[in-house]
């Protein structure tokens, strides 16, 4: 899949409003979001899995997005932390084996097939797309393994927007680096935003292990007492001024 010189992102906070329909009714989003439902049962709960894919014709990009943390099953998945090996593979001459977080990657595996054949279709008819995968909270985990997913199986190095974003992989000292390295080359770039006070960015505990692609911090000072303010610091990723410094940061280059 070669590059499209034309591609064009939109702006940070429109991917976090595009992908939650809105919730803080900001009055500006591009699309209305419908998400596919795939109800499955794991660990004797019935939990649904969420995701939408579609076609920007303005920008010719393939979207897939990953829904929140939206009901009590979803919870339960989320505090789950339990490690599962995942896959073991050879990646420019290095054994990579990927442990991830059991739950989430439980909920991944019941869409994978549905999204690479709906990407593969929407390809045929779009040869030269790019792939964005989005997702917020719960649907940062889901995005993670996405990109990964669509590397590892089609080829495709797709843009990773992610918000509210969540320690998905485990590792250890001596694997950290390598696999962190493999996952950013998953990408053609990777964004997952993580307020400094939004506790579910510090989700599973990196004492255990967990790491997550990378960390971006958006805008805000640490206060340890925000942690415990989620409904302010978790849900508000469409505020434009978080990403100033970013942008700047971007001009620079």
């Amino acid at each position: 899949m070669e590059n499209n010189i034309n591609y064009k992102k939109l702006p940070y906070h429109q991917y976090f409003i595009d992908t939650n329909n809105d919730m803080n009714n900001k009055g500006n989003k591009s699309f209305e979001m419908k998400y596919n439902d795939v109800t499955y049962t794991w660990k004797g709960i019935e939990t649904h899995a969420n995701y939408e894919i579609n076609y920007d014709d303005k920008r010719d990009v393939i979207q897939i997005h990953f829904q929140g943390t939206k009901d009590l099953p979803d919870w339960f998945s989320n505090f789950f932390f339990i490690p599962k090996y995942y896959d073991t593979f050879i990646w420019k001459n290095k054994k990579i084996t990927l442990k991830v977080h059991q739950s989430w990657a439980a909920m991944y595996k019941v869409m994978k097939h549905f999204i690479r054949n709906g990407v593969k279709e929407l390809l045929e008819l779009h040869n030269n797309a790019e792939v964005e995968v989005i997702g917020w909270s719960l649907g940062s985990a889901q995005a993670q393994l996405c990109v990964q997913d669509l590397y590892y199986n089609l080829g495709i190095k797709s843009h990773l927007f992610t918000f509210g974003s969540v320690n998905l992989f485990k590792t250890n000292i001596f694997n950290r680096s390598k696999i962190k390295k493999y996952l950013r080359a998953c990408c053609k770039e990777y964004h997952l935003f993580c307020n400094s006070n939004d506790i579910v960015t510090y989700v599973v505990p990196r004492i255990f292990g967990f790491i997550k692609i990378d960390r971006i911090n958006v805008k805000g000072k640490f206060n340890f007492f925000g942690l415990f303010k989620p409904l302010k610091y978790h849900c508000h990723y469409d505020e434009i001024s978080y990403y100033e410094r970013i942008y700047k940061r971007e001009a620079r280059c």
